[in-house]
């Protein structure tokens, strides 16, 4: 086989709708039984499995001709080690994109829609039957990138956590968080359900329901409401925009630090004052975080890695 690179391809993949039921119930007849039994239509599920391992195969045949292949489910991404030259290639939906641009270090992604009649796919430009024609040109260095600004939080133990959408700080639990928060020269103790922290991707998802909940109810209140707030920014933008969530005044916490830019020069810095229950995670993976518990200290800032998504 005369391949184009001996540097590796990874194929990024997930599992079905489908998949996941049968491994909860064990056989297809129970995973059917199930959903029949709730008035469901379990064709959608077959019809949607069949498409993304049609897709599949074909996006396997085109890159196998390509060069070296090594498929990695999206459960295996947090531990799997991505060679600096590798090329990556995803196939599913848009969280499987953000999910895999965290753990890489600049390396490409190709996005491959394998369904565009049921996912939007802001994030997948690409038809499985693209895929030949689309990696041949990254290698020729013929494609453009877009770049994606990403967060991260910093702890003063070493630790460090990337969001490719947002980062939330905040409590496990529908409780609140007690903290000191900096942004500058201010400074305030709050007690909130905790921060969220948008990057431009991000900007389209948890950022705008923020904005446009926040928007709604000062509109009700004051009749009016600020224009100047963005719907949503640049994913290149090079600035993060935090909001902090229900901050609660009293007589020992402040609720005026609550929304606004953080910059490369203007980071944001917490101090935790919960005693348990913290925590720090990013893009909706709540079991992939970081503790932010009594005397951790987190600096809130532009990561200095970019995600790069071929286009």
């Amino acid at each position: 086989m005369n391949r184009l690179t001996e540097n590796k391809i990874v194929l990024i993949t997930r599992a079905t709708r489908l998949e996941e039921l049968v491994a909860r119930f064990n056989t297809l007849g129970q995973a059917k039984f199930y959903v029949e039994s709730r008035g469901a239509d379990f064709a959608e599920y077959e019809i949607e499995h069949n498409k993304y391992k049609s897709a599949l195969a074909e996006t396997e045949k085109q890159l196998l001709a390509l060069g070296r292949v090594q498929i990695v489910d999206r459960g295996f991404i947090p531990n799997f080690v991505f060679g600096p030259d590798d090329t990556v290639v995803v196939i599913g939906q848009d969280g499987l994109v953000v999910n895999t641009l965290k753990y890489l270090k600049e390396q490409a992604v190709i996005g491959v829609n394998p369904d565009p009649e049921r996912w939007d796919g802001i994030l997948l430009p690409f038809r499985a039957q693209d895929v030949t024609r689309i990696v041949v040109e990254v290698f020729a260095r013929k494609r453009k990138y877009k770049e994606i600004t990403m967060a991260k939080a910093a702890l003063n133990n070493g630790q460090a956590i990337f969001g490719v959408n947002d980062l939330f700080i905040g409590p496990k639990s529908h409780t609140s968080i007690r903290y000191q928060i900096e942004i500058g020269a201010a400074v305030e103790q709050h007690s909130s359900s905790g921060i969220i922290v948008s990057t431009g991707l991000g900007s389209t998802g948890w950022f705008k329901s923020i904005v446009a909940g926040a928007m709604g109810i000062g509109k009700v209140i004051s009749k009016s409401f600020n224009p100047d707030i963005p719907k949503n920014f640049a994913w290149d933008a090079k600035y993060l925009y935090y909001t902090v969530r229900e901050p609660f005044p009293s007589k020992t916490s402040m609720a005026t630090i609550v929304f606004g830019k953080i910059t490369e020069k203007e980071p944001m810095k917490l101090i935790s004052k919960m005693p348990e229950n913290g925590v720090i995670f990013s893009d909706g993976i709540e079991a992939d975080y970081l503790d932010f518990n009594s005397g951790t200290q987190a600096v809130i800032g532009i990561a200095e890695k970019k995600g790069l998504l071929v286009v």
